[in-house]
């Protein structure tokens, strides 16, 4: 099976920038932006990883789709944007595949309808920080996980693996993604809530007194909502949480930095997600349920 040589990076925060940044090393890479000023200064300065990395890069960047050619197109965006940005796509990347790389569930059904593109679905624990435009750091190297989703295969999915770690970061492929989908998504929907409600970062807190106990409980709903959704998990929450509070380097989540900058977060793609299964598989999930409110009760503070 051939290599992947042109890759499109559908968004350029920060995931989207570190994949860009690695994937220039070894393919031909493009960057589809929001903003003309984005894709300007890629096209003019080139895209700078710092952190883990130290390098920098030339893409290509353009507001218009139609301006862009890929085998494969990444979209990686906060939920908020995902509708807005699928809805860009439409009619563009005639051949391409697709690959969601978004937290919580769903993604890949909303840009599915909007084209008949093959689809795989993934789900990165990478994390950095977005300085400028044409500037992210890289902070935590963990894995992205890939899997097929619609008139896709396992094989498809461990070729984008190869090219990712080919670049320089970590990924695996999975023969179905949702076991580690599930996993993250009930890590991301308790940690995400809890940091944008208590203004801490990822830190021992987590694990220990006085949160711990909550995230234990937050993490249980969860794991009985996988379960009634037959999913049986790729790895247990719990220990995925108490293993990220050791890592020495206490991580903001996404949430977090949304509510402390007052912008919309991802809580109806993330816990939104798991409170709307628990409900269809009548699970009882009660403390979820009150941090889905709290945090859409935040934002509506300074909406």
């Amino acid at each position: 099976m051939a290599a992947v040589t042109r890759v499109c990076v559908a968004g350029a925060g920060t995931i989207g920038s570190l994949l860009a940044g690695y994937l220039a090393r070894v393919a031909d890479v493009s960057v589809l932006t929001r903003r003309e000023a984005h894709a300007r200064a890629l096209n003019e300065q080139g895209l700078r990883v710092s952190g883990r990395g130290d390098f920098t890069v030339r893409v290509r960047a353009s507001q218009d789709p139609a301006e862009l050619d890929a085998e494969l197109v990444i979209v990686a965006c906060k939920g908020n944007d995902l509708e807005p940005l699928a809805r860009r796509l439409a009619g563009s990347f005639a051949g391409a595949t697709v690959m969601t790389v978004l937290n919580g569930l769903g993604a890949e059904d909303v840009v599915g309808a909007h084209g008949d593109w093959p689809l795989l679905s993934s789900v990165t624990f990478m994390s950095g920080t977005r300085h400028s435009d044409t500037h992210v750091e890289y902070i935590l190297d963990t894995a992205t996980w890939i899997g097929p989703y619609r008139d896709t295969t396992p094989a498809d999915a461990q070729r984008v693996v190869d090219l990712i770690v080919d670049a320089g970061l970590q990924a695996e492929a999975f023969d179905d993604l949702r076991p580690a989908q599930w996993s993250k998504l009930i890590f991301n929907a308790t940690v995400n809530s809890v940091a944008a409600l208590t203004g801490l970062p990822h830190d021992p807190h987590f694990a220990g007194e006085p949160l711990g106990p909550l995230v234990h409980a937050l993490v249980d709903e969860g794991k009985a909502t996988a379960a009634a959704a037959g999913v049986e998990l790729w790895e247990d929450p719990w220990e995925m949480n108490v293993l990220a509070t050791q890592r020495g380097h206490a991580h903001r989540p996404s949430m977090l930095e949304d509510v402390e900058a007052k912008r919309p977060t991802e809580i109806d793609l993330i816990t939104g997600a798991l409170v709307r299964e628990a409900a269809r598989t009548n699970v009882p999930v009660p403390l979820q349920s009150a941090l889905y409110a709290l945090v859409k009760g935040k934002e509506a503070s300074y909406s």
